[in-house]
């Protein structure tokens, strides 16, 4: 099981960031007059309202399985847990190979 939480968050315009760039749309000319510029709209499409829906449910979701974790501990507790060190070894490797594939596709 690989597990992943770079704790990224999505990017996102706050409200005061678009008075913030309207005030500097804003050019003087020559004579001193402001002179404003035509402002340009952006309609980010279904897709990002999408994943913001997709990121606030998983925020609110739980990262760690309670139910499996007290099962495990319980196991561990009254010597039932065994590890198997192939499955082990094989995941550190797959690990490992796509650490180095994510850091080869970046270079």
């Amino acid at each position: 099981m690989k597990i992943d939480k770079s704790g990224k968050l999505l990017p996102g315009a706050s409200v005061s960031d678009a008075g913030a760039r309207t005030n500097a749309a804003k050019r003087k000319d020559d004579s001193g007059n402001a002179a404003s510029v035509d402002s340009t709209s952006v309609h980010l499409g279904a897709a990002s309202a999408q994943l913001r829906v997709i990121e606030s449910s998983m925020s609110s979701a739980p990262t760690v399985d309670a139910a499996k974790v007290a099962e495990i501990k319980q196991a561990i507790s009254e010597g039932r847990f065994q590890v198997n060190p192939g499955m082990v070894a094989d995941r550190l490797i797959q690990a490992v190979s796509d650490l180095i594939s994510a850091n080869v596709q970046k270079a």
